[in-house]
């Protein structure tokens, strides 16, 4: 496992097994996003396989799957909704951790400037400069 803090309450991990979640506890972190669709995994990692593991522990589940061709606006405020309703740190997963740094970028726009948003992601290894254009609209959207 191999956390990744973007911000004081948020990280990102590639993708984690159930055997994982006691460390992620002990962490501190208190909800678990899944931005993976089941069909990239093999059933042991579905996020129903997580979930298991994740609310066994005490810790909140969200299930906000996506890929690069279906990454919505609507991902975004889920994973805003979630971060917002967390009662501490969040720990999203995908893949590499990149489509969660991305979906975490895009729900911070106008919250947070861009060039911290792609900084914090650069600083973890993940290249969101050709989403600039992206943040800043939705910054004038939201701000």
């Amino acid at each position: 496992m191999d956390i990744r803090p973007l911000s004081d309450g948020y990280a990102v991990s590639p993708q984690i097994a159930p055997e994982d979640v006691p460390a992620i506890a002990a962490a501190g972190y208190t909800t678990v996003i899944c931005n993976r669709p089941d069909g990239e995994n093999p059933p042991d990692l579905a996020s129903t396989q997580l979930r298991a593991a994740v609310e066994a522990a005490g810790l909140t589940f969200v299930d906000n799957p996506f890929n690069a061709m279906t990454l919505s606006l609507d991902h975004v405020q889920a994973q805003a909704a979630a971060m917002e309703a967390a009662t501490g740190p969040v720990l999203a997963y995908c893949a590499s951790g990149n489509r969660s740094s991305v979906v975490w970028a895009l729900s911070q726009a106008g919250r947070q400037p861009a060039d911290d948003l792609i900084g914090a992601a650069a600083r973890h290894g993940y290249q969101l400069e050709g989403l600039r254009g992206q943040i800043e609209a939705l910054a004038t959207r939201t701000g």
